[in-house]
């Protein structure tokens, strides 16, 4: 069984965070850069070619926030570690648009159809005791699943933060101490890569760093982006959520229905629907079942709790194409599965991990409070 992920605190100026980030995860940053590293070099990219895509490519995200560079500096440092592996970690796709070789284009197109993800958001009129739950599946490569780390992030000019990421990324999943929590979902249409666009693992760290809800909607509405994604936002204290299908260059909002919210890797907007191609299903077939399944599966329920939650987080109906994905063969990723699953409440600032569910589900609480350690919880019978 795969181990739970270590919890890791960083503080200090961007620079000495990415220092302390990398010495301290140096072994999981380590055995995820290899991976992309190999992989990369099967498609016929060179350390040399890399680096100059790194070095093309950083001007953009300096622009966007000079402070994720100077903090990927200090990753790479600390690990001891070329500045572009760190990159990599957190640009993969759109490193890859920057390359001109057709194999490293079809291998673009591999990265992205290979990720799924199912979100539920549900509101606090719809819980038992008034708290948001923000959970997720994460689907993706299972050789990743050894190489996560949690960060539990002090900020001195804003949020602290707790995500969970690839070791070597500055965030993925997670939530900040005024209750803002964030996830996302692979979504495709015809106008992905046309132009170049910011990281999304570092727009969904600059989510993370606003101390007003407002302004976290805006870092994830108004970025331009190289490729389609669906922007899971909440917001714990009032309970308001935002669904935002975002393609590269126009964003269009879903709401929550009867204080619930269900997102899977297809396009929901009527609007969207009506302006854009969808190009994503004939890679990810199962994701109309996921959505209906996770909604029907919730309906009875007039309260939703986290039982209600994880269970079906950890359905297997319709396996290996399920919510729940066992390790399966791909053609893409060598083997594809849930790496990880999901329960946030932001508003107790608690987030539970499980790693690779099928094989247990044991749920690993982590809190942005200092002086909590993880504990396991595994999910009652009935759940």
């Amino acid at each position: 069984m795969t181990s739970a992920c270590r919890l890791l605190e960083i503080w200090g100026s961007p620079r000495d965070r990415g220092i302390r980030y990398g010495e301290g995860a140096s072994a999981e940053i380590r055995r995820g850069t290899s991976h992309y590293i190999s992989q990369m070099g099967s498609l016929g990219l060179s350390e040399a070619a890399l680096g100059e895509l790194v070095e093309a490519y950083l001007p953009i995200i300096a622009d966007f926030d000079a402070d994720h560079v100077e903090e990927m500096r200090g990753i790479a440092e600390g690990a001891d570690l070329p500045m572009s592996h760190i990159v990599l970690m957190n640009a993969r796709t759109e490193l890859l648009k920057l390359a001109k070789e057709p194999v490293l284009r079809a291998g673009l197109l591999a990265e992205r159809s290979s990720e799924g993800c199912t979100t539920i958001i549900v509101q606090p009129e719809r819980t038992p005791d008034g708290n948001l739950i923000h959970a997720h599946n994460w689907d993706w490569k299972s050789s990743c699943a050894d190489a996560c780390i949690i960060l539990r992030i002090r900020n001195d000019d804003g949020p602290d933060m707790l995500t969970f990421t690839e070791a070597g990324g500055l965030a993925r999943f997670g939530f900040n101490s005024i209750g803002i929590a964030i996830t996302g979902n692979y979504l495709e249409c015809e106008r992905d890569y046309r132009n170049l666009g910011v990281p999304l693992a570092l727009i969904r760290r600059k989510v993370l760093q606003q101390d007003n809800p407002s302004l976290a909607f805006g870092a994830a509405y108004a970025t331009p982006k190289s490729a389609s994604n669906n922007i899971a936002i909440s917001h714990a204290p009032t309970g308001i959520v935002h669904d935002l299908e975002c393609a590269p260059d126009e964003t269009f909002v879903v709401e929550p229905r009867d204080g619930l919210l269900v997102h899977s890797n297809h396009w929901l907007s009527p609007a969207a629907l009506a302006k854009l191609r969808e190009t994503g299903i004939p890679d990810s077939p199962c994701s109309f079942w996921r959505q209906q399944r996770a909604e029907r599966l919730l309906a009875p329920h007039a309260k939703i709790g986290l039982d209600e939650v994880r269970g079906v987080l950890l359905d297997t109906a319709g396996t290996p194409l399920s919510i729940c994905v066992p390790p399966r063969a791909s053609s893409v990723t060598g083997h594809t599965a849930t790496v990880a699953s999901f329960l946030m409440r932001p508003g107790l600032g608690e987030m539970q991990v499980a790693m690779m569910p099928h094989a247990g589900a044991d749920y690993v609480h982590y809190t942005l409070a200092a002086d909590a350690s993880a504990t396991a919880e595994r999910p009652t019978a009935d759940a």
